[in-house]
C-alpha cells in the first residue's frame, strides 16, 4: 500500500482537536443543569447550534484513461480502492471518497436513481430503437447549418449506441426481447438490487479495499471482458446516482471528500442535479489529463469550460489544479537519464499549460492566475519508486493540499464551537451575577444606536451592488434578444463529423429531456444554457465583484465583514466592567452571525446565477412539450420549426423574465440579510442586558477553562492567516474575519 504523508508534528500548543471533547463535555453538563427560566430555551438553542457538520469537497475531473482512479488511489494511500487499469470507466456515476469514522471497515453506500426516472428513460429508448423508423429527410449532412462553428459528432448513431449500452448493461443480451414484452420493470430483473425498486440505498462492507473494489465494479463501471471473465453478468451503473466510499484510518479525509466526477452533467435528472450541486460546492477541483499532450488535448479544457460557470460565479471554487498524470511515460534523448528526461518535460509542460490557461477567456472571467496551478504527477511511480523520488512525482504536494484543507476546516469548526461555548458561558455567568441597571440601560442604548448605523451601511452597500447588477442585466437582455436566432441556428443545425446518420434522434433526446442531452462522446448539449449565455456573460464581472469566491473582502464589497457593534471598545472601558461578560457574549454572537450570513449569501448567489438558466428552461417547457408531439416523416424540420416559433414569440419576454427573477432573488436576499442581522443582534442584546437570573448555575470554573482554550484557539486561528502559497488552500472565512477584526 502506498504510504500516506506523515502528519505534521505539532508543537505543544493546544489545538481545537485537543480541546473540543472537553468543551463538549462541559457544555453538555451545563445544559443539563439549566433551570426552567426565561433564558432556558434561548440558551438550549444556542448550545444546540454549536455543532456544525460540513465537509470540504475536492472535485476530480478527467476523461477515461487519464488515470483518475490510480491518482486518487495513490494520493489517499489505497492501491486497490478504486478500480483502474483495463476496465472501461463509466462516465455517469459520481463517486465520493471520504473517511470512515464509524468503524475499521471499507464501506460503500450506493444511492440509486428513482425507478420512475429509469422507466421514463427506457420508454424513450424503446421508442428510438424499436418503434421509430427515423426521418429519412435527414440522412446526410445538414447544409443549412454548414456555415456555423458548432462542429460536433452529434449524430443518431451516438444516441442509439448510448441506448443499447445502457439497456444491455442492465438486461444483458435479451434487452430487445424484454422491451418487446414490455416487462422491463419486472422485479425479476432487479433481484440483486431490491433497494432500487424500493427507492432505498445499498451498503457494502468489507475488510479490505481490494474486496470492496471488486464488488463495486458492476455498480460503477461499464461492461468489460475482464469483468465478464470474473463472472459479472449485469452492470448496474445506469441505475446508480452516487457511490460514497468510506475509508478507515485516513487522516487526509477526516473533513475532506474527494469526488470523482463525470465531465459534464447527465441526461438523468437526478444525476444531473446532483452533479451540479456537487460541482457548485467544490472548494478545489483537479482536472486530470494525460501527460502526452496536456496543453493541446481538447477534452480536459472542454471539461473545464463546461463546468466553469458552476465553479465560478455559480459556485465557490477557489483553486483549480491542472494535473498532468503519467509523467513517467517519457522518451529520452541519447545519453539522457529517465529522471532528467522527466524533469525536463515536466518544466515544459507546466509552461505550456499555464500559457493555455491564459488563453481561456471564459475561464479567466471567473478565475485569476493565482487560482490556477499545474502539477506533473506520476501516480504509478509514486507507488513503485522505480525511477523517481516521491517528491519528483508531486503526489506528496497533492497530499499536502488535502492535509491543509483538512486541518484548516477542522480548526475552523473547532474554533467556532469553542468560541460559541465561551460566549454562552459568559452570558450565563453574567446574567447570574447581575449588574447595574443604569449601566445596562446605557450600554443597550449605545449598542442599539451602533447597530442602527451599521445596519444602514449594510443596506446602502447592498443597494449599490443591486443597482450595478440590474444595469448589467438590462444590457444582457438586449444582447440575448439580438443573438438568440444565431444560438438556435448553431444548436439546431450543427455541422457533423464523419458519415454518421442524422440529427433527429439526438434532437428528440434534447426535447424529451427539456433542453438537455449528454452524448456518448461526453458532449453536453443544453439549449437552455445556450439561450441564457448572453445574460450570464453580461453580469459575470460585476457578479464576481459582488460575490467573490475569495473570503477577503467578502460579499457586497466587504460590508458584512465590516459590520460591528464595537463591543471591544466597550469592554476596554472600565465604566462598563459590570457587563463585561455580557459584552463578550455579544462579541461572539457578532462573529457567529457574520459567518452565518456569509454562508447564506454563498448559497443564495449560486441559486441566483444558475436561476437565469432555470427561468429560461421553465419558459421553454411549453415549447419542448409541443415539440415532443412531433411524429413521423418530416419530424426533424417540424421540431426545429416549433422551437424557432416559440423562441421568436417569447424572446421579448423570456429574457426580461429571467432578469426579473434574478433581481427578485437578490431583493429577497437583501431582506433576509437585514432581517437576520437585525433580529439576531437585537434579541442577543435584549437577552444579554435585560436578564438577571440568579437561579442559573455557577459556571465560573467552566468559564475559566473554556476562556483559556478560546484565547489559545483565537491566537492560533489568527496566526493561520500568514501568507499561503498559491497552490495551498487559503485561510478560512473565520481566519480572514479574525485578521480583519484584530487589525
Amino acid at each position: 500500500m502506498a504510504s500516506l504523508p506523515k502528519k505534521p508534528q505539532r508543537d505543544k500548543k493546544l489545538t481545537g482537536e485537543d480541546v473540543l471533547p472537553e468543551v463538549e463535555k462541559i457544555m453538555a453538563s451545563v445544559e443539563s443543569r439549566l433551570p426552567q427560566t426565561e433564558l432556558k430555551d434561548f440558551l438550549e438553542k444556542k448550545i444546540g447550534g454549536l455543532k456544525k457538520e460540513k465537509r470540504e469537497l475536492v472535485g476530480v475531473f478527467g476523461r477515461t484513461g487519464a488515470g483518475k482512479s490510480s491518482l486518487i488511489n495513490a494520493v489517499i494511500g489505497g492501491d486497490d480502492l478504486l478500480p483502474s487499469g483495463d476496465l472501461t470507466a463509466c462516465t455517469t456515476v459520481i463517486i465520493k471518497v471520504e473517511a470512515n469514522k464509524q468503524n475499521k471497515k471499507h464501506e460503500a453506500e450506493i444511492e440509486f436513481i428513482k425507478k420512475e426516472e429509469f422507466e421514463e428513460h427506457v420508454q424513450g429508448f424503446k421508442k428510438i430503437l424499436l418503434n421509430d423508423a427515423g426521418d429519412e429527410e435527414d440522412n446526410g449532412d445538414d447544409r443549412e447549418g454548414a456555415d456555423n462553428d458548432n462542429t460536433e459528432n452529434n449524430n443518431d448513431d451516438d444516441v442509439e449506441s448510448n441506448a443499447v449500452e445502457m439497456l444491455s448493461a442492465v438486461y444483458g443480451e435479451q434487452w430487445k426481447e424484454i422491451l418487446d414484452n414490455n416487462d422491463f420493470m419486472d422485479r425479476k430483473h432487479f433481484k440483486e438490487i431490491p433497494e432500487f425498486l424500493n427507492s432505498g440505498k445499498m451498503t457494502l462492507s468489507f475488510r479490505t479495499a481490494e474486496q470492496l473494489s471488486a464488488e463495486l465494479v458492476k455498480y460503477t463501471r461499464s461492461k468489460s471482458k475482464e469483468g465478464v471473465a470474473k463472472g459479472i453478468k449485469k452492470w448496474f451503473w445506469p441505475l446508480v446516482k452516487c457511490v460514497t466510499i468510506k475509508v478507515p484510518n485516513n487522516d487526509l479525509l477526516q473533513n475532506v471528500t474527494l469526488v470523482d466526477l463525470p465531465g459534464n452533467g447527465d441526461c438523468n435528472k437526478g444525476r444531473d442535479n446532483m452533479w451540479k450541486g456537487v460541482v457548485q460546492d467544490c472548494s478545489t477541483v483537479w482536472i486530470v489529463t494525460d501527460m502526452e499532450r496536456p496543453a493541446s488535448e481538447k477534452e480536459p479544457w472542454e471539461i473545464l469550460k463546461s463546468a466553469i460557470r458552476y465553479l465560478g460565479n455559480g459556485g465557490q471554487c477557489k483553486h483549480i489544479h491542472f494535473i498532468c498524470n503519467k509523467s513517467d511515460h517519457v522518451r529520452r534523448k541519447k545519453g539522457q537519464s529517465v529522471v532528467e528526461a522527466i524533469r525536463e518535460r515536466n518544466k515544459r509542460a507546466k509552461v505550456k499549460v499555464m500559457k493555455k490557461f491564459g488563453e481561456q477567456k471564459m475561464v479567466k472571467r471567473h478565475f485569476s492566475d493565482e487560482c490556477f496551478k499545474v502539477f506533473t504527477v506520476s501516480a504509478i511511480e509514486f507507488q513503485d519508486k522505480q525511477f523517481l523520488e516521491p517528491a519528483d512525482t508531486e503526489v506528496p504536494e497533492l497530499q499536502k493540499i488535502l492535509q491543509k484543507l483538512n486541518d484548516n476546516h477542522s480548526e475552523t469548526l473547532n474554533y467556532w464551537y469553542v468560541s460559541g461555548a465561551y460566549g454562552i458561558l459568559s452570558l450565563i455567568q453574567g446574567a447570574r451575577c447581575g449588574g447595574g441597571a443604569t449601566v445596562k440601560t446605557e450600554v443597550s442604548k449605545v449598542l442599539t444606536e451602533t447597530m442602527k448605523c451599521g445596519h444602514e451601511q449594510v443596506q446602502k452597500s447592498m443597494q449599490e451592488a443591486t443597482d450595478a447588477l440590474e444595469e448589467c442585466l438590462k444590457h444582457g437582455v438586449e444582447n440575448s434578444k439580438s443573438s438568440c436566432d444565431d444560438v438556435l441556428k448553431s444548436f439546431l443545425n450543427p455541422k457533423r463529423k464523419g458519415k454518421g446518420r442524422g440529427f433527429h434522434k439526438t434532437l428528440k433526446c434534447v426535447i424529451d429531456n427539456y433542453g438537455v442531452h449528454k452524448t456518448t462522446a461526453g458532449k453536453h448539449l443544453n439549449l437552455n444554457e445556450d439561450l441564457a449565455a448572453k445574460l450570464m456573460d453580461s453580469i459575470d464581472e460585476e457578479f464576481r465583484k459582488t460575490f467573490p469566491t475569495e473570503s477577503n473582502p467578502g460579499p457586497f464589497n466587504g460590508t458584512i465583514s465590516s459590520f460591528s457593534l464595537d463591543t471591544g471598545k466597550l469592554i476596554k472601558n472600565r465604566k462598563y466592567k459590570d457587563v463585561e461578560l455580557q459584552l463578550e457574549f455579544l462579541r461572539t454572537e457578532e462573529e457567529k452571525i457574520k459567518i452565518e450570513l456569509q454562508e447564506t449569501i454563498r448559497q443564495r448567489k449560486k441559486e441566483m446565477y444558475s436561476g437565469l438558466t432555470t427561468t429560461i428552461k421553465e419558459t421553454m417547457q411549453t415549447c419542448y412539450e409541443d415539440a415532443q408531439k412531433c411524429e413521423g416523416k418530416g419530424r426533424l424540420e417540424n421540431t426545429r420549426k416549433i422551437i424557432r416559433q416559440h423562441v421568436d414569440a417569447d424572446k421579448n419576454t423570456m429574457f426580461e423574465k429571467a432578469k426579473d427573477e434574478m433581481m427578485s432573488k437578490l431583493e429577497n436576499l437583501k431582506e433576509e440579510i437585514l432581517k437576520k442581522l437585525n433580529d439576531t443582534m437585537k434579541e442577543s442584546i435584549e437577552r444579554a442586558l435585560n436578564s438577571d437570573e440568579q437561579s442559573l448555575p455557577d459556571v465560573k470554573k467552566e468559564l475559566e477553562t473554556v476562556t483559556k482554550y478560546y484565547q489559545v484557539l483565537k491566537k492560533n486561528t489568527h496566526e493561520g492567516t500568514s501568507p499561503v502559497s498559491a497552490d495551498q488552500p487559503g485561510p478560512s472565512s473565520a481566519q480572514v474575519y479574525l485578521m480583519q477584526r484584530n487589525s
